[in-house]
């Protein structure tokens, strides 16, 4: 998996209020799917399924198929400059001051638990990696080792040129660690993972899935299924008929297979999302899922597969339950605002210059990325007052 983080134009495509993004497309509305290595993948897939796929098989072939799925291919995805072919800027491009004060928060975890090694799940360019080891570095705080998980070459070639004045501390792991000493960080990750696409018709949660005619158009096609949202059954109710919402299974095991791998240390994840009474509101019609590419966004994945990313909110409800039911505690939630701030944001902000400091204040301004993107924390065994969660913390609403 690998993160991303949107820009202000992906922000304004996203869901920040109850009746959140804009619908995908309906059922038997076909796209073409254009690649044609891709096409004849996903015609592939589809005939050993039947003919049918459920959209999370859809949209892991999408994102991490080898060679053609959107994490897997050479293509560009980060920076800042569409006309360069990305797709998105992450935070740490938009402004190495994010890794500076996550770093403040890693330090503390790695002193509480006195361990000395670092792990990040998709490393993007690399950015956050770099930021962190120079600023631990400076800070005097050990980091024996730095390990990336990350399934794309194309990526971790890139990580690689960037981080290489740190070898040979930085090693990448193709798996789960057996046992994990050590600080975990994850910026956009779980929104990368894929999601069962679910539709309310007025009586029955149908399971969405994709079909592909003759030609190689793409379609949805909803049947019944057994997967509902977390919400009682006495509130479906209350949702609008053609509802399209999402759940995350998968993301969820993510975190339960972190519990059982986490021995000492903490795990931080950072990702837009939100608790789930508001995720599942009766409001929120048109789900979160949502599609970027050369920084424009749109909410139909069934156009240009493997060449787009495609991503969900969180549900972070959820994700603090798979923790805590596997043993985890919650060191605390919150926004991305309060986290960097707590973190030491501002008086690093007052170091730099007018430059720097608009687009550091773009990880903190609520219209832009402060309020939509949340921060959780987890560690084993005994909790401690962890420093990102100071103030501001909203656990209580999970």
């Amino acid at each position: 998996m690998t993160s991303k983080t949107p820009d202000s134009a992906r922000l304004n495509g996203a869901a920040s209020a109850p009746r959140g993004a804009s619908r995908p497309a309906e059922p038997g509305a076909s796209t073409p799917a254009t690649d044609p290595a891709m096409t004849a993948l996903l015609r592939e897939a589809l005939a050993a399924a039947g003919g049918w796929l459920p959209f999370d098989r859809y949209m892991s072939l999408a994102l991490y198929a080898p060679g053609v799925g959107y994490y897997a291919n050479a293509r560009r995805k980060f920076g800042t400059m569409p006309q360069q072919g990305s797709d998105f800027v992450t935070a740490p491009e938009l402004s190495p001051l994010f890794g500076r004060a996550l770093a403040k928060q890693v330090a503390q975890a790695l002193a509480v638990s006195g361990t000395d090694t670092v792990i990040e799940f998709g490393a993007g360019s690399g950015a956050l990696a770099a930021q962190l080891l120079e600023t631990l570095d400076a800070s005097g705080t050990p980091v024996s080792k730095y390990f990336i998980v990350d399934l794309s070459g194309s990526l971790r070639e890139r990580q690689a040129e960037r981080l290489a004045r740190f070898a040979p501390r930085v090693e990448w792991l193709d798996r789960w660690p057996d046992e994990i000493h050590g600080v975990l960080v994850a910026n956009e990750l779980l929104d990368a993972i894929p999601v069962e696409l679910l539709r309310w018709d007025g009586q029955h949660w149908l399971q969405r899935g994709v079909t592909m005619d003759e030609q190689g158009a793409l379609s949805f096609d909803d049947r019944p299924g057994e997967a509902r949202p977390p919400t009682p059954p006495e509130h479906d109710v209350g949702f609008v008929p053609g509802t399209v919402t999402e759940v995350h299974p998968q993301a969820e095991a993510f975190v339960r297979t972190l519990a059982e791998c986490l021995k000492r240390g903490a795990a931080f994840f950072i990702d837009y999302g939100f608790s789930e009474s508001e995720y599942y509101h009766p409001q929120r019609t048109g789900g979160t899922l949502m599609c970027h590419h050369l920084h424009r966004a749109d909410p139909d994945p069934l156009t240009l597969p493997g060449q787009k990313d495609i991503t969900s909110h969180v549900n972070f409800t959820g994700i603090a339950l798979a923790g805590q039911d596997a043993g985890l505690r919650v060191l605390g939630y919150t926004s991305q605002a309060n986290f960097l701030i707590n973190c030491g944001l501002v008086d690093l902000m007052s170091g730099a210059d007018l430059a720097q400091r608009g687009m550091a204040h773009r990880l903190i301004a609520e219209h832009e990325m402060g309020e939509l993107f949340k921060v959780i924390g987890f560690a084993p065994g005994d909790e401690f007052d962890s420093l990102g969660f100071s103030a501001g913390d909203r656990s209580h609403t999970l």
